[in-house]
């Protein structure tokens, strides 16, 4: 889609604009101007809809918009005192609305519902000394005469603890005229990167990739690479000289990464690199600083943004480069609301902001594979390790073979390796893709399996926190006594291991080992892993127990070992991802080992060996991966040779959702180009008290499945009552 028009402020004659809301309505309303106020398509304003005041954005008028009288509208009540969103900005949100057919209110929340608050923020108030002295001395006062004695403007909390003092003390000085208040300069959003803070030592593969990426930089165009790199092959570093040239342009970065609460060791080494930390954007960062680089970004205060998803719909003002950090993360697929894929829509915003993106990954997704074999994407190959060490090597366990006791889950082959590394000063990781303690609880009585009330899921036991918990819906309850169907007391057990478990094996095994569990759900949240990430840098670790969260791309320097619990678990169902992701699921998870002039190994637990994602991984041959995988997806007419749409009927009655599952099908228009599958009970048939029946439609890679889509659903019937109906154009679940 092109970009509209620049804009300009409607004539003085014209009063009437359209306003999009950020609400489920399929185009914007019109409102009248009042006298004295002047609007242009981007502004940001508050209007009245119904009883409730919105936030809303002026949108472009077409030219074949019926004429309206002024008169019979309401009127727009303030213009907010924020910059527009810009015509590229306008052309991204109207491109994504287009492509996931979603009304194009709902897209523009993406991009409104943090400017709310942007505006606000409380005053930032200093104190510094008087001429006049306090008429009652105590010692606190005294403290705080004497720390203020320099004449210098403090920031109140800043004075008290510098001080001593409480707050009250200093607010008492203040109260008798011995201080004085000072409003103080907004804190920066961030400061600006230095682009030659500490320049780096290359290897001569990450110069030759790092100059052609600030080559891409200095056209000033649209330009899609791609990072492939082994596993700790520098590629961080690599394109960090791609942001520092757009820093010395005087533009913008935006650097999306799937963890981005979790990466702390990311931002250390842009500090070190640039001489201050980035921006931060995502659900961890305050409200208030979310405000504050809202408005940065806007301005133009802020040069660089490490964010989650929701970075993308940032309002920069001259957006030089994007990157895509560790591309082939599930967490950067939307599932809620507008389904969207922030790698793809990346790709889409540096198009229509005329800026070079880059995708970075060692096991890059099988479409960025295919874009890259078909020329579509400059490949940078980074064949060797930054620091010189060697990729590990990965080793079989076969656990029909070699398998542990019962009731244990740990082989006795890796439990000695793991024994060995830690007698040697390493550390060993141990992995396993499972919260919790255990994924099933049943009755050894009268088999009574425990099930959520509102899913189709199991309730997972986690004993940290003595919970049975659904991990669809987020359901919790006690661990009961007695059995819930036959009553049986005692008779609860737990099947099957979850990283909690797994914990509890080590401490049995490995006494005096210092362990960790790594694992999203436990209490004290980003902070909390954070500090344990830092733990284990630091070497207060010996045995890391954890979920997939430890293949975010973090770096531990002592890591020498890692052994894969259960490396078949991804395997075990119909998606026909499922190869690709435990392909790069365990790659990933094998290259945290031997990082830092520490040999590294890697074991993985399998009851199929033989089977190609596993000898791909053991003979370390991951092109013979990508080749098998893409023969077999180009023949199954999968995706990327394909496309999906995926909808999903859901409502409180299963009866009616599957009528209406297939009323839509009935109704699905005739084309040889295009075939509709199902409807079917979806995989999770039952989630959050409602019934779920899926429908596939499946077209060439060329069709334009998203205008088919929308054709459908104009003429299909609506969903009335508990009924909805949830599209999702290419997805990457089919659950």
């Amino acid at each position: 889609m092109a970009a509209p028009d620049s804009p300009s402020l409607f004539p003085a004659q014209e009063r009437v604009v359209d306003v999009l809301l950020p609400v489920a309505v399929g185009s914007a309303y019109s409102y009248a101007v009042p006298q004295g106020m002047d609007v242009a398509p981007g502004d940001i304003v508050v209007v009245p809809l119904g009883t409730r005041r919105l936030l809303g954005c002026v949108w472009p008028r077409g030219e074949d918009a019926p004429a309206v009288d002024p008169a019979r509208l309401k009127l727009i009540h303030r213009r907010y005192d924020v910059p527009p969103l810009r015509p590229e900005m306008i052309a991204f949100l109207r491109w994504i609305a287009d492509y996931t057919v979603t009304p194009p209110g709902m897209v523009l929340r993406l991009a409104l519902r943090h400017d709310e608050s942007a505006g606000f923020g409380r005053e930032r108030t200093g104190v510094r000394l008087t001429d006049k002295r306090p008429e009652r001395a105590t010692v606190a006062r005294g403290r705080v005469l004497e720390a203020l004695a320099d004449g210098f403007v403090r920031a109140k909390a800043e004075a008290a603890r510098e001080a001593a003092v409480s707050p009250s003390v200093i607010d008492g000085l203040i109260d008798d005229g011995v201080l004085e208040t000072v409003v103080l300069p907004p804190e920066p959003a961030a400061e600006t990167p230095d682009p030659d803070h500490d320049t780096p030592e290359l290897l001569p593969a990450q110069r030759e990739a790092a100059d052609r990426l600030v080559a891409a930089v200095k056209t000033r165009a649209f330009a899609p690479h791609l990072i492939d790199g082994v596993t700790g092959s520098g590629k961080t570093e690599t394109y960090f000289e791609a942001v520092a040239e757009t820093i010395r342009q005087g533009r913008q970065t935006l650097i999306l990464m799937p963890e981005i609460a979790l990466t702390q060791a990311f931002l250390d080494r842009f500090a070190r690199r640039f001489g201050v930390r980035p921006a931060e954007w995502h659900s961890a960062v305050s409200s208030r600083r979310r405000g504050r680089i809202f408005k940065g970004v806007a301005s133009g205060e802020v040069s660089v943004v490490v964010g989650a998803r929701s970075a993308l719909f940032l309002p920069f003002t001259d957006l030089g480069l994007i990157i895509v950090d560790e591309e082939h993360d599930g967490a950067y697929k939307q599932e809620d609301g507008v389904h969207y894929h922030a790698r793809d829509m990346a790709v889409v915003r540096a198009r229509l902001e005329a800026a070079p993106i880059i995708l970075v990954s060692a096991t890059p997704s099988l479409e960025t594979e295919v874009n890259a074999r078909r020329g579509r994407y400059a490949r940078l190959h980074l064949p060797e390790r930054f620091a010189g060490t060697r990729v590990p090597r990965l080793e079989p366990i076969d656990l029909r073979k070699e398998g542990p006791p019962r009731g244990r889950w740990i082989a006795p082959r890796l439990a000695q390796e793991m024994e060995r590394t830690i007698e040697a000063g390493g550390q060993a990781l141990l992995f396993l893709n499972r919260r919790g303690y255990a994924p099933l609880t049943l009755c050894r009585a009268c088999g009574h399996r425990i099930r959520c009330p509102s899913c189709s899921s199991w309730l997972v036991e986690h004993r940290f926190r003595r919970r049975l918990e659904c991990h669809q819906c987020g359901y919790a309850t006690p661990v009961p006594s007695d059995c819930p169907n036959c009553h049986e007391p005692n008779a609860l057990i737990p099947c099957g291991p979850g990283v909690e478990r797994l914990h509890e094996e080590v401490a049995a095994l490995l006494p005096q080992a210092r362990t960790q569990v790594l694992s999203s759900d436990l209490a004290g949240g980003v902070e909390r892993l954070r500090a344990e990430l830092k733990a284990i840098e630091d070497g207060e670790v010996d045995v890391i127990v954890g979920t997939q969260l430890v293949a975010k791309g973090h770096n531990f320097p002592g890591l020498a070992m890692v052994g894969v619990i259960d490396a078949d678990v991804g395997l075990g169902h119909g998606d026909p991802r499922a190869a690709e992701r435990t392909f790069q699921l365990l790659h990933q998870v094998a290259g945290r080992a031997g990082r830092h002039n520490v040999e590294g190994r890697a074991f993985l637990q399998t009851y199929m060996p033989e089977h190609p994602v596993m000898q791909a991984l053991v003979a370390g041959d991951r092109d013979a991966f990508y080749d098998r995988e893409i023969a077999i997806r180009e023949e199954a007419h999968l995706p990327p040779f394909a496309r999906f749409c995926a909808l999903i009927v859901s409502g409180t009655e299963a009866p009616a959702a599957h009528a209406h599952a297939r009323a839509l099908a009935a109704c699905s228009p005739f084309t040889d180009e295009v075939r509709v599958l199902g409807p079917a009970e979806a995989p999770l048939a039952l989630v959050r008290g409602r019934h779920r029946f899926r429908l596939l439609a499946r077209a060439e890679r060329g069709f334009d499945l998203s205008s088919y889509v929308r054709a459908w659903m104009a003429g299909a019937p609506r969903a009335t009552g508990s009924l909805r109906v949830e599209i999702d154009i290419d997805p990457q679940s089919f659950l």
